[in-house]
């Protein structure tokens, strides 16, 4: 039986702030105006409130139980998002190196290790050279591939091979770099790493951003020294990120130390002190996330969320294993309808890189293999058809980022398995009117 758009419902595709389970806001809903029997929403509380103070621990723990995060790593809720990280990152990691040298020489000749996949990794590099930092680019798919389709071989990377001229000259001038960062997940380019890099020198701590990943499939939180994610796409409303850090990284960049001073409230080790309660935290984002977490270790929410109580072997398959396969399964079921269709192009070539949460598309109406000259109008004019029908069925948030185009589906963790569906029966639709 093909799925269908149901009248009035809607399909939330957008990349972020994206679609919350259903429940959650249902559960958020119901109280309100009343949280834990306080007779206040838990806006109105106090951040120093013992009711907020228990949320807080609580969201840690769900989260540490979620990632299965190694007790020497230190969970942080910090205003902002992936952007506000992009600094925190160059110096509080700079300011650890600075010390692990020492506290001589210039931090301006530490180097910061970026590897660029996407428009996110892009953005995060130019950020740190921005801030003076000594960037080195180790990997650009964009200069390796002509575009963001892929992530070029590890092996590939500057860093790579410890015998390369890199590592040498790092040895050579006994100055390691302070971190190797990289982007999980690139939702605008629709790129996902298949394994966590490890050809580089195990001294320098892996820092990642996994704004757009986090939640989706079970990781190793003891191969990083910081992973950090943007709320509002798999954990909750914008406004609040996580952090997690190996504990041993904790260094405040100061003045006295010939460090540019940090804000306190850019610095990891204010923010572990003070339990993440410095300031007033972004308390409603952070009850809301810790839903979502209730709602991943849920077995029965899984369940429901599958529609389908026969798919999991037993019903204790939950949290990031319970998303992992709801995610495969609708990754994989909506490539394979845009790769049998004549005339909707996948953007990202490289399959084992192949993002399961952002899959962005083109449309063209030249026939895939006839050799046929696309007719880049005319495939703009269809994409914004393609668009507009869309939404006018209940499919909501279909366009690609305004700065490459096309047709992006983001089917994060509360997106169920019927929603791909519907839209797979709607691409399918569309293709037939030409």
């Amino acid at each position: 039986m093909t799925a269908a758009a149901q009248p009035g419902h809607k399909w939330n595709f957008g990349a972020g702030p994206a679609m919350i389970p259903r429940p959650v806001l249902e559960r958020a809903q119901s109280e309100f105006l009343n949280y834990q029997s306080t007779g206040l929403s838990i806006m109105e509380l106090s951040h120093r409130s013992q009711p907020y103070e228990d949320l807080n621990n609580k969201a840690q723990a769900q989260l540490r139980q979620l990632l299965k995060v190694p007790e020497n790593y230190k969970i942080i809720f910090m205003q902002g998002g992936g952007h506000t990280q992009f600094a925190a990152v160059v110096y509080n990691l700079i300011a650890w190196r600075h010390h692990q040298n020492g506290a001589k020489g210039d931090w301006k000749e530490i180097p910061v290790d970026y590897v660029v996949t996407g428009s996110w990794s892009a953005k995060a590099a130019e950020e740190a050279k921005r801030l003076g930092a000594n960037l080195r680019i180790i990997c650009d798919a964009k200069k390796s591939l002509g575009a963001f389709t892929g992530i070029p071989a590890e092996s590939t990377w500057a860093t790579s091979d410890p015998q390369g001229a890199v590592r040498q000259a790092d040895a050579a001038s006994n100055q390691k770099p302070a971190y190797l960062y990289y982007c999980d997940n690139e939702t605008v380019n629709g790129v996902e790493f298949p394994y966590v890099p490890s050809l580089h020198d195990p001294s320098v701590p892996l820092v990642c951003d996994m704004s757009s990943n986090i939640l989706s499939r079970p990781v190793d939180v003891s191969k990083f020294g910081v992973i950090y994610a943007g709320a509002q796409k798999n954990i909750g409303p914008a406004g609040v990120s996580v952090v997690i850090i190996r504990e041993d990284l904790l260094q405040t960049s100061e003045l006295k130390d010939g460090l540019p001073p940090v804000a306190l409230m850019l610095d990891y080790k204010t923010m572990v002190k003070n339990n993440s309660l410095y300031n007033t935290p972004p308390m409603f984002a952070i009850y809301i996330s810790s839903l979502v977490f209730d709602w991943l270790l849920n077995a029965d929410a899984q369940r429901v969320q599958d529609g389908d109580a026969a798919i999991y072997s037993h019903s204790s398959f939950v949290g990031v294993e319970a998303a992992q396969a709801r995610n495969e399964r609708k990754a994989a079921k909506l490539y394979k309808a845009l790769e049998e269709s004549r005339f909707y192009r996948i953007v990202v070539q490289d399959k084992a890189a192949r993002s399961k949460m952002n899959i962005p598309f083109r449309i063209s109406a030249a026939p895939k293999g006839s050799g046929a000259v696309a007719d880049k109008k005319k495939d703009e004019e269809m994409e914004a058809a393609f668009v507009a029908q869309a939404e006018a069925k209940g499919l909501l948030q279909l366009a690609g980022h305004r700065s490459v185009g096309g047709i992006r589906a983001s089917i994060y963790n509360a997106m169920t398995e019927e929603g791909v569906d519907v839209l797979i029966a709607y691409l399918k639709e569309f293709e037939n009117q030409y």
